[in-house]
């Protein structure tokens, strides 16, 4: 039997450029669809209204995974002075 381990590694930097790229390609389908709104179908607005509210959905999880370091990092802090 032969068993593979994989590792995943991601720093927060690499998140957030990969969110910023993700974000970046959005703006630009906005804007493509914006500048020939007479070619615009209701299938391309739903395509770029799932788009538009995932990347909301994954900055929101970034902001999100934000607080709970920084509710760690306090927590750590305020056990520290305690002892």
């Amino acid at each position: 039997m032969v068993v593979n381990s994989y590792w995943c590694t991601m720093t927060f930097a690499t998140m957030i450029q990969q969110y910023s790229k993700l974000q970046s390609t959005v703006m630009s389908q906005v804007r493509a669809v914006s500048s020939r709104i007479s070619e615009a179908t209701p299938g391309k607005f739903l395509l770029l209204q799932f788009s538009m509210s995932q990347v909301t959905q994954i900055g929101e999880s970034i902001s999100n995974l934000i607080s709970q370091v920084q509710s760690v990092i306090n927590n750590m802090v305020r056990n520290q002075k305690s002892s």
